[in-house]
């Protein structure tokens, strides 16, 4: 498990800096929203136009519920976190040929399936602290203001939500940087496919004839205010998006195997 300890010790301090900002913003956010809250926030959301609405992510929420405001602001800590997510994927599997320490590591009495599993393993270990440091402050700040932790539940079910993107698009990172040879690109990909997912998203909520396209953007998998009125994750995107998740990272090892390293 060298090349595990080893990428845990190379991105801890990126690490620490995400962990940072996630419990900031989530501090911050819900600071705003208890100001809007007490100045009739629904109401002041219906000035907004439609389109607005769900670009901002404010649409089909309860902002006189404390569950409500966090739902809203949801949206940006998936953004926030899957952003970390698809970077870390595709920096980690190709940064040896990035730094130009391939020879150095490829080399050793090791495969590349066991090298690729170990970075893995790092990978989806930033993720997961990364998840648990944003329930444990969602749970926390959520329950500061207000003034119970009755939220405990919900708000679990969207960090459980948030760990199922982030698994997916750090997949999606890591199979770019395994197909592509070039690191920068394969992050810029990675993170426009991100982004192109958002706006489907946001396109689709305000056309419902394109509603047809929803299994193309994870955020309609997980849709914080749908979750929040059903009380629960979807199965059948639950599992979509673990299919898809496996799916990516064999692909990753098929095309890491097969293309020549830059050393």
């Amino acid at each position: 498990m060298n090349i595990y300890r080893r990428e845990l010790r190379a991105h801890y301090k990126v690490l620490i800096v995400w962990m940072i900002w996630m419990v900031f913003l989530i501090i911050s956010g819900m600071y705003k929203f208890q100001a809007l809250s007490a100045n009739d926030a629904n109401g002041l959301l219906k000035v907004f136009p439609k389109s607005l609405q769900v670009i901002f992510g404010i649409s089909g929420f309860n902002l006189s519920t404390m569950i409500g405001a966090f739902g809203i602001l949801f949206l940006y800590i998936i953004l926030t976190a899957t952003i970390h997510a698809t970077m870390l994927g595709a920096e980690i599997i190709s940064k040896e040929e990035r730094d130009r320490t391939s020879e150095f590591l490829f080399p050793k009495p090791v495969s590349r399936n066991l090298v690729v599993t170990q970075k893995l393993l790092a990978a989806v270990t930033n993720v997961v602290v990364l998840n648990l440091v944003t329930l444990v402050t969602s749970i926390l700040t959520v329950a500061a203001f207000a003034k119970d932790f009755s939220n405990n539940g919900m708000v679990i079910v969207l960090c459980s939500a948030l760990l199922f993107m982030q698994l997916l698009f750090l997949s999606i990172g890591a199979v770019f940087a395994g197909i592509l040879k070039n690191s920068k690109v394969s992050a810029s990909i990675a993170t426009a496919i991100l982004l192109g997912t958002y706006v489907m998203w946001v396109v689709i909520d305000l056309n419902k004839n394109l509603e047809f396209m929803k299994y193309l953007t994870p955020f309609k998998y997980f849709d914080a205010s749908v979750i929040i009125h059903d009380g629960h994750l979807d199965v059948f995107y639950v599992s979509l998006s673990v299919i898809l998740t496996i799916v990516l990272i064999i692909t990753t090892y098929l095309a890491f195997n097969k293309r020549d390293l830059k050393v």
